[in-house]
């Protein structure tokens, strides 16, 4: 899921992607809504609500929403720049640093509003503040490994994109149909993905409260499992191999 390009991705790889990062996305913001009565996994209402408090002229709520703006855009600088810088060198390496950044914020995340949460501003203001750069690592990541195909949390653009596949599908002009099912089938599923993400947080939020936020952190470690179990377990049966004819000789 994180090594293979935009060019040399297959259908399957793109789906588990987008089902596992989507899922993800909905569980942490509804999550991060029950727990701070704030979206955590996008940013087009901070703007509206950016826009509202400058007309009121209320300068604290400004800031606030400009700092959660600008950590969401931290996390997807973070994420590129990590990325270019290593994927010359290794592009399992370049792709799953940010994924294990995101990890350990969430795990934080999770063993700090567990542990020692008090429910203050200030402690609410900053943890949605990791949250949101969480997410914007996670929304740079994808976006770059699908070649802007999947976006775990962006509903606006995938609906936009979705209006005009199922337009293209259906037009008599189209010749080759199957390119554009599959991004149909892509969409969908980042759709399914996260509002069923969403349910699961919601509902077990309710039980647990921030015993949610870690699992997430699991889901994260279970991607990038999935992509490096195949190359231990080559190597580790180069070396049975190795041991063994060494034994025989």
């Amino acid at each position: 899921m994180l090594k293979a390009i935009k060019d040399q991705r297959t259908l399957k790889e793109n789906l588990m992607l987008a089902s596992s990062t989507a899922f993800v996305a909905g569980v942490t913001n509804v999550a991060g809504m029950l727990a701070f009565l704030v979206f955590t996994s996008n940013v087009t209402g901070h703007v509206a609500n950016l826009a509202k408090h400058i007309v009121e002229q209320n300068y604290h709520q400004m800031i606030i929403f400009v700092v959660w703006l600008l950590m969401f855009f931290a996390g997807a600088f973070v994420s590129s720049f990590i990325i270019r810088s290593f994927s010359d060198k290794s592009r399992w390496r370049a792709n799953s640093t940010p994924m294990v950044i995101e990890a350990i914020i969430l795990l934080a995340v999770a063993i700090y509003g567990h542990n020692f949460y008090k429910e203050t501003d200030t402690e609410r203001e900053i943890v949605i503040c990791a949250v949101l750069f969480s997410m914007g690592l996670q929304n740079s990541l994808v976006s770059n490994i699908s070649g802007g195909l999947i976006k775990s949390s962006h509903l606006t653009g995938l609906f936009t994109d979705l209006g005009s596949e199922v337009a293209e599908r259906f037009h008599p002009t189209t010749k080759d149909v199957k390119p554009v099912e599959n991004k149909i089938l892509i969409r969908c599923t980042v759709l399914g993905f996260y509002l069923f993400g969403g349910l699961v947080g919601g509902y077990f939020f309710d039980l647990y409260e921030f015993t949610v936020f870690y699992f997430i952190p699991v889901i994260l470690l279970t991607i990038m499992y999935y992509d490096v179990s195949p190359l231990a377990l080559h190597k580790l049966s180069r070396m049975f191999a190795s041991g063994k004819r060494q034994t025989a000789s």
